[in-house]
């Protein structure tokens, strides 16, 4: 027997009901939001990916040669193709431009709980100028989203990795160089990071001062001894999305984000009930354009792992009500057959969900079907509702019966 790739996974109906369900849900707000979809194709050129994050992230993701010999792989992560589809297509829209999307990601690493080789992504980008105003808007959708989903415990750390950049920078440490010490800074690997900053030439007192800032966490409040532009940024953007009503906010300038592209505001969210791996969104201010050929724009997004999401959701007990369909037809003889598939057919012109027996089943076995795919109406046709063009309709949930005109019985429904 054949099994589906490892870290990968088969969705049942029920499964994809709860899926489509929250997806939508994430649609509808970021649409509230303002924001507008897009797609992108789900393989691209390997370049796309060894440009923003070096040739070794291709030990990390699928990555071969097509038929032509080209160099493709199937994408880590979205936010590089939403870019190149920026460069190529979209400049000369009007901004802020708001986008939005979701989709497949693949990477090549080792499965475990809510991490797989292949996963979903939400995520949106705002192209436009780099203001505070920018920032707490793909926070605030980033939140509303998690809230519309009825996740409750949830916490949005800010930070700014421009703070860390500029210590590294007055210690002799800038550019590409600094980009693996703030990697090991954004894993929390302390050592090594120390280390590296050492063999870069930076002083005792040059490196405690870059950990020690790394462990600024709390409120607002902590920013108090934070000189320089960065904090007043920070302060403005949390002064935003508490205006907008976001409470569950704190500053942690351990927030680093270590990909290269990105140059100011990072945040993260959290999810407590789930444990050690209790991050499920993470975004900031970056500068991407220029690197894939096209000029030099502000952007500023954010990604939701749609998986892990999921399990916070169902960590904090959120109850999801599976819809069913609104009426399930049932013959009762063989000459009613036809006249169930003309009332199934007009319930569904009419935009009322409907399904018909198609088993041949006796009236007590389509009722126990009807309850058991939800079904929220059963409609009967018998020899008697055939002599007066009516159905029987009965109400799944009470019992209750009533003899219906058919013409009548999708405005009947639909009430």
């Amino acid at each position: 027997m054949i099994q589906r790739p490892r870290g990968t996974r088969d969705f049942g109906p029920e499964e994809m009901e709860v899926r489509r369900h929250f997806e939508d849900m994430m649609r509808k707000e970021a649409a509230l939001h303002g924001f507008r979809e897009v797609a992108t194709p789900i393989f691209e050129h390997t370049e796309l990916f060894t440009l923003k994050s070096g040739p070794g992230v291709v030990e990390e993701i699928y990555a071969f040669q097509d038929k032509g010999g080209r160099e493709i792989c199937l994408r880590p992560e979205l936010t590089a193709s939403v870019m190149r589809f920026f460069i190529s297509d979209l400049t000369n829209l009007p901004r802020p431009l708001k986008l939005f999307y979701f989709g497949q990601c693949f990477r090549y690493e080792r499965p475990q709980a809510g991490r797989y080789r292949e996963f979903f992504q939400f995520g949106a980008e705002i192209i436009g100028s780099p203001t505070p105003e920018t920032d707490a808007e793909a926070i605030g959708l980033a939140a509303a989203i998690l809230e519309r989903t009825g996740l409750r415990d949830y916490r949005i750390r800010i930070g700014h990795i421009g703070i860390l950049r500029e210590m590294l920078a007055r210690a002799g440490v800038s550019g590409d160089a600094a980009l693996p010490i703030l990697q090991r800074l954004d894993k929390k690997e302390y050592p090594e990071a120390e280390a590296l900053m050492a063999q870069a030439g930076m002083g005792r007192e040059a490196i405690d001062g870059v950990i020690a800032t790394t462990q600024v966490t709390g409120p607002i409040t902590v920013l108090d001894g934070v000189q320089g532009p960065a904090g007043a940024y920070i302060r403005e953007v949390y002064d935003i999305l508490q205006a907008m009503g976001f409470s569950n906010l704190s500053v942690d300038l351990g927030v680093v984000r270590g990909l290269a592209y990105y140059t100011g505001m990072v945040f993260e969210v959290d999810a407590p009930k789930l444990g050690a791996e209790k991050q499920i969104c993470g975004g900031g201010s970056y500068s991407l354009s220029e690197l894939f050929g096209g000029e030099k724009v502000f952007s500023t997004g954010f990604a939701i792992g749609f998986d892990r999401t999921l399990l916070a959701i169902q960590a904090e007990g959120v109850e999801f009500v599976r819809p069913g369909i609104t009426a399930y037809v049932v013959p009762v003889t063989d000459s009613a057959r036809m006249r169930a598939f003309q009332v199934v057919g007009m319930l569904r012109r009419a935009g009322v969900s409907a399904d018909v027996d198609i088993m041949r089943r006796g009236v007590g076995k389509s009722l126990r079907y009807a309850s058991s795919i939800n079904a929220k109406y059963a409609v009967i046709v018998g020899e008697k509702e055939l002599e007066s063009d009516s159905v029987t309709l009965r109400d799944m949930a009470s019992g209750e019966q009533s003899l219906v005109r058919a013409e009548e019985l999708p405005k009947r429904l639909k009430e």
